[in-house]
């Protein structure tokens, strides 16, 4: 594959907030630590406070590997999980939910950019050491929003009735599903490969975590990729102090809110709003938020009810029961990893920055935040169409209807602009304004009133030229929006929409590689990858 490189405000795809922030806005700086720069991580290395407990975190991740295959797990990775006991070992940390197949491709590229910049971070700092994570969003339960993918244009759907965190999920259920994915992958290149590795993931595992550890170990173990369930009762202890001392005390809530207006008043959209208690209950098939009512703390659409001192002992026994919500994941996961960086995409960013309050409160070391890299891929078919009509790819980030009239003026024969016409008449209208004043002054304004009417219907005129011409090229204007569907599916970035099954059909493995060779996680620029 072949690179070209943007700016991400080029691709007209990315908020303004994420824009200023990667261009360190000063006002937006009282919302995070350090810059997402190599001083930015010197800074904060130097003023690391070593908060998790590793020989718990070791503990627990040995365990979770204990279910895959030992054959399947490269010595990169399990290297990494040895490292991770030492002291001058930080981890670099993406996260996401347990989409199917993996979900939209930006889930391939968030993993991707954990690994680069754990490499790139080992090369700035060659006396420590940075292991890539992926955090499974096991304790998630929207599964409307995991129990789909689309891929080659079709939608493929687990439809199932459950409810609870999706990683508990039997994935019995998922057949009909896994036959339609991999009858859209064909039996082509590496289709079979990729047909298996599904297979054996929805299968061979009963839970929806344990089958997306396999599945993500698969893609990635080879370049030391650790996964991590944080629904674990020994990493829940290590959260249980905060669990308490929040639920009752209600301080996420307080330090959140304030820091939502001071963003408000900068005119940047809220992603997420805290409510008075950010943790859910979970247990067997229920995941339902913890509410204060009536001097108890009760479970919604349950029977359960805590007093104060029953709440604090059912989380010193069951901390794993306490499932936190949006606000507070991220705290968790600062918690107990030695992290030093989050790898998310654009709304993430934000809503990162709207949590810094509450990990001071916390006395808890909040990292540097990075924009996720974000691609296009591009067939050979694609790039021959695109350059035949005179065009490059970052053309086509602009608005169909511009790059059609764009082009339309550009190729045609015909004379479609009218500028010049107009200001010649316009030097007319000077002139009679300059008569008619002598005459009467009054008449000045009426017109200026015709000149303004005429420049209405000029300008009307040459959009009716541009629309007649575009019926005369309409076969070169069909094949803009054949390239503008498969670049931009749905009318989205390919990343938001399309799986990476059949990218993977036609290279294998050597997709993975690519992406790894041309992602650059601290330039900041959209990439686009011509097969």
């Amino acid at each position: 594959m072949d690179a070209t490189y943007i700016d991400y405000q080029s691709t007209n795809s990315f908020s303004p907030t994420v824009i200023l922030y990667l261009k360190n806005d000063a006002a937006l700086k009282p919302f995070y630590s350090y810059c997402p720069d190599f001083d930015g991580f010197r800074q904060l290395l130097q003023h690391k406070k070593n908060t998790c407990k590793r020989s718990i975190l070791t503990e627990a991740l040995n365990a979770q590997y204990e279910k895959l295959p030992v054959k399947e797990v490269s010595e990169l990775t399990l290297n990494n999980l040895s490292l991770l006991k030492q002291e001058n070992t930080f981890t670099v940390t993406t996260g996401h939910q347990l989409n199917i197949f993996t979900g939209p491709l930006y889930f391939i590229f968030k993993i991707v950019t954990a690994i680069n910049l754990a490499k790139d971070l080992k090369s700035e700092f060659p006396d420590k050491n940075f292991v890539p994570v992926y955090w499974m969003a096991s304790e998630d339960h929207d599964f409307a929003e995991i129990n789909h993918t689309q891929i080659g244009g079709k939608k493929v759907a687990w439809n199932e009735e459950v409810s609870g965190a999706t990683g508990r999920i039997l994935t019995k259920g998922i057949r009909e599903a896994l036959n339609q994915y991999k009858g859209v992958l064909g039996i082509e290149n590496h289709a079979e490969e990729l047909s298996k590795l599904v297979e054996t993931a929805y299968t061979k595992f009963e839970k929806l975590a344990d089958a997306t550890r396999y599945l993500v170990n698969s893609l990635f173990s080879k370049f030391g990729l650790v996964i991590l369930d944080a629904d674990d009762s020994r990493l829940k202890q290590e959260f249980a102090p905060i669990i308490e001392e929040d639920i009752i005390n209600q301080n996420s809530f307080k330090n959140i809110s304030a820091t939502n207006k001071k963003l408000e008043e900068l005119g940047i959209h809220i992603q997420v709003n805290p409510r008075e208690i950010n943790f859910f209950y979970l247990l067997n098939e229920v995941r339902e938020r913890i509410v204060f009512e009536d001097n108890q703390y009760k479970v919604l659409n349950t029977e359960t009810a805590f007093s104060e001192e029953e709440l604090k002992a059912e989380i010193a026994s069951f901390p794993e029961r306490f499932s936190p919500n949006v606000v507070m994941r991220p705290l968790y996961q600062e918690v107990i990893l030695p992290n030093i960086a989050y790898i998310g995409g654009g709304a993430e960013v934000v809503y990162w920055l709207e949590l810094k309050a509450n990990f001071e409160f916390y006395g808890i070391d909040f990292p540097i935040l990075i924009l996720r890299n974000s691609g296009l891929i591009v067939s050979k078919r694609a790039v021959e169409k695109v350059e035949k009509m005179g065009l490059t790819l970052p053309d086509f980030f602009q608005g169909t209807d511009i790059l059609k009239t764009d082009w339309i003026k550009a190729n045609s024969q015909n004379q479609l602009q009218l500028k010049q016409e107009w200001q010649e008449l316009s030097q007319v209208f000077e002139r009679m304004k300059l008569q008619n004043s002598k005459i009467d002054p009054t008449l000045v304004p009426s017109t200026e009133a015709i000149q303004k009417r005429l420049e209405h219907a000029v300008f009307n005129l040459e959009k009716k030229l541009v629309k007649a011409e575009k019926r005369n090229y309409e076969t070169r204007l069909n094949q803009i929006d054949q390239v503008k569907n498969e670049l931009f599916p749905g009318g989205n970035l390919q990343e938001r929409n399309e799986n990476f099954g059949l990218f993977y059909v036609k290279q294998g493995p050597e997709l993975i590689n690519q992406l790894v060779k041309h992602f650059k996680p601290l330039d900041f620029k959209f990439t686009i990858l011509t097969e």
